[in-house]
């Protein structure tokens, strides 16, 4: 069991969440990868593959769903849905307003663009925050920014003949 003191029990008592071990490990997990989204799929495979088989056992398909749809309700996790309609979770850094990120038409990997964007990082944050806050005064409730370019990744341009410019 945790200290009272854990910066996860701390964030999942912030947010009106309960501070079960599953809470505990799939939102660790997640903060431990802030640059990295994760299908349902892989965000399972993934805690399968760290921890005891008790632990792994204990996180079953329907309790890992359960559990992101409350982290992402409560801001925790930043949910996209990719260009393949997969559902992507990542851990949704406090005080962030927007996650820029980019998305290959091609071979559907999901690349931050948080240090390729650096130099216009204020400028998109104040935006988000803007529109975040037009939007609540309007009485939306519960947002968060999705910013995503898609395109063909440098990997795929190079290794597909015949791709249009």
């Amino acid at each position: 069991m945790s200290t009272p003191s854990d910066p996860i029990d701390a964030l999942l008592s912030a947010h009106g969440l309960r501070r079960t071990a599953a809470a505990r490990r799939v939102l660790g997990w997640l903060l431990a990868h802030p640059d990295t989204s994760y299908t349902h799929a892989q965000l399972q495979a993934a805690l399968a593959g760290e921890g005891d088989a008790a632990d792994s056992a204990a996180l079953d398909r329907v309790t890992l769903y359960r559990l992101i749809d409350r982290l992402t309700q409560v801001g925790l996790l930043l949910c996209r849905v990719d260009a393949s309609r997969a559902r992507r979770y990542q851990a949704m850094p406090a005080g962030v307003h927007a996650m820029p990120h980019f998305e290959c038409q091609s071979c559907h990997r999901d690349s931050p663009l948080e240090n390729a964007l650096q130099a216009s990082a204020g400028d998109l944050d104040r935006a988000a925050q803007s529109a975040l806050e037009a939007l609540k005064a309007l009485g939306y409730q519960g947002m968060s920014l999705d910013f995503a370019v898609r395109g063909v990744c440098a990997d795929c341009a190079t290794s597909v003949k015949g791709l249009p410019a």
